[in-house]
């Protein structure tokens, strides 16, 4: 998790910057510029990227699955970057330290709570779905109203689910039953969830305070 935000931090630090979407990302028309096909490409490759991982995780090998969550990490590095064009760097690093105490707080909660999250986690997936959903429609809608609104119930699944995927991990780590390559894969599957939620979480506080002073 922590390699993958890494590599995606620096790269959306590297490359968000006007000229490379201008000369990458963007195309000129009458209307000014406007996305071409690879900013859809980097966009949205994540997503088929993340169902392959989740639905393959026992076909693949360990090596092949890290290297899909390593590539999974340049795209998100390539998408978010454009967060460097409309906040400011002080906004920035505000909100990720928010982030990483926030997430940390429920990642603790997460793996010493006895309550079984079980039934909360799968509450919060529903609502992960419908916010996904929700996510795609604005995005050709672009309505800030409802941005708002999608990134306040992000707040409160992404943390929620935080807690209950580290119960969740920790539940795998002590299952005697489960091999010790199964584990293996589970934990990259566990970090990739987590470096999901992290990032997801990160953009949606952004989006909430985020300031361009």
């Amino acid at each position: 998790m922590f390699f993958a935000l890494i590599v995606s931090g620096v790269i959306a630090f590297q490359y968000g910057t006007e000229t490379f979407f201008k000369e990458y990302f963007l195309s000129q028309t009458p209307k000014g510029y406007q996305p071409n096909m690879l900013y859809y490409v980097v966009l949205f490759a994540p997503i088929g990227i993340a169902l392959l991982f989740q639905t393959m995780i026992n076909r693949l090998s360990f090596p092949l699955l890290f290297g899909l969550f390593s590539l999974y990490s340049v795209l998100i590095g390539f998408a978010i970057s454009s967060i460097f064009l409309r906040y400011s760097m002080g906004s920035i690093a505000v909100t990720f330290g928010v982030t990483a105490g926030t997430f940390a707080v429920m990642a603790i909660m997460g793996y010493v709570t006895k309550v079984d999250l079980t039934k909360m986690g799968s509450i919060l997936y529903m609502a992960f779905i419908g916010i996904f959903i929700s996510s795609i429609v604005n995005f050709f809608l672009k309505s800030d109203g409802f941005a708002y609104l999608i990134s306040i119930l992000g707040v409160i699944v992404f943390t929620g689910l935080t807690a209950y995927h580290m119960q969740q991990l920790k539940k795998f780590a002590h299952d005697s039953e489960i091999s010790a390559d199964d584990k293996n894969k589970l934990a990259l599957l566990g970090g990739f969830t987590l470096y999901v939620l992290f990032v997801n979480l990160f953009l949606s506080l952004l989006r909430l305070f985020g300031s361009r002073d």
